[in-house]
């Protein structure tokens, strides 16, 4: 297997039609790099001209130390990682490849040297973290909620959500709110709500509002805003939604929008859900992703909507001195945990 290292254009061009996530799109990488501290490595592997690997890295070299995320953290992106593309649907030749390219990239960023810190947050998608474990590195599943939607019609969704949820929802539904989809105006609004949500409870929050503007500007028609507004046009709550090439993804927002003594965040997920289910521009997004489900309090709300449980692998260094960074990490986030 032959590595390279690639432009955002050649990357691009690399990039399969499905199987990967928003933050692997050019877009979202492109802003990444104008934001982080680090440098951006976009890997491609490659038999003969064909692309059969992909890993954007984000590589940090400090006094003493070298770091190598994927994603970095700090911007909000809970998943990266791998993207694999063999030409073969053979399992072994599938593994041969992801062993090559998963060796391959090790070597380019010395991972075995303790002085080098390697993290990897893999999308649901990459399902075969082993080569990084027979590396000697540590893995971790985590996990995340994924609504079916291809070939069901929103009633057959909604059935599926608890009797809780679907009463939210119809209680909401009653108010005198509605839900539109707002552009950086919107953005402005669940970036303000959620941080302020995060400081009432005493976490950092350390995304910054100008990564969250630049992303959701660049991303364009990837990025919806849905926003709850009251009659009289007050901001009431909202989530921004993301979307891959077939994903919808519940990225941030969501915090207690409780109007009239109703909660309406399962009204926002619920437009979410209905506009992939009937609006033409999104045909090919067959899932809504919850995003995660490692906090327990969280992960029983989300359990009402009736998807499968999908699990993520973490990939990172052993021993002390990771340790050590991912204290340091969550000191710099003043408290939040960015690693959960």
């Amino acid at each position: 297997m032959r590595i390279e290292k690639l432009t955002l254009a050649e990357w691009e061009q690399a990039l399969p039609d499905e199987g990967f996530g928003v933050f692997h799109t050019p877009e979202a990488l492109g802003v990444l790099d104008e934001h982080t501290d680090g440098e951006l490595h976009l890997f491609g592997g490659f038999k003969g001209q064909q692309p059969v690997a992909l890993l954007p890295l984000v590589v940090r070299d400090r006094p003493f130390v070298r770091m190598a995320l994927s994603p970095p953290l700090g911007y909000g992106i809970r998943r990266l990682g791998p993207i694999l593309m063999p030409t073969s649907p053979k399992r072994r030749k599938r593994e041969q490849v992801n062993s090559e390219f998963a060796e391959s990239v090790l070597r380019a960023v010395d991972a075995d040297d303790a002085r080098t810190l390697f993290r990897l947050s893999c999308s649901t998608e990459y399902a075969d973290p082993r080569p990084y474990g027979w590396a000697g590195l540590d893995l971790e599943t985590r996990f995340t909620y994924s609504v079916p939607l291809a070939e069901r019609s929103p009633e057959q969704v909604k059935q599926s959500f608890s009797k809780s949820l679907r009463r939210d929802i119809r209680d909401a539904e009653d108010l005198d709110v509605s839900v539109e989809v707002r552009g950086l105006d919107g953005a402005r609004d669940i970036y303000r709500t959620t941080k302020e949500r995060f400081e009432e409870q005493g976490i950092g929050f350390p995304m910054s509002a100008a990564f969250m503007r630049d992303l959701v500007d660049a991303l364009d028609d990837r990025a919806r805003m849905y926003v709850a507004e009251s009659s009289d046009g007050e901001f009431l709550g909202g989530i921004a939604a993301l979307f891959s090439n077939d994903a919808a993804y519940f990225w941030k927002g969501g915090t207690k929008g409780i109007y009239d003594g109703v909660s309406l965040n399962g009204l926002l997920h619920w437009r979410i859900i209905e506009d992939v289910l009937t609006d033409p521009e999104l045909d090919d997004i067959s899932r809504y992703d919850l995003y995660t489900a490692n906090d327990e309090r969280l992960a029983r709300y989300k359990a009402k909507f009736g998807g499968e449980l999908r699990p993520y692998h973490v990939v990172e260094s052993a021993g002390t001195p990771m340790t050590a960074a991912k204290k340091g990490y969550r000191m710099l986030a003043f408290g939040e945990n960015l690693l959960g």
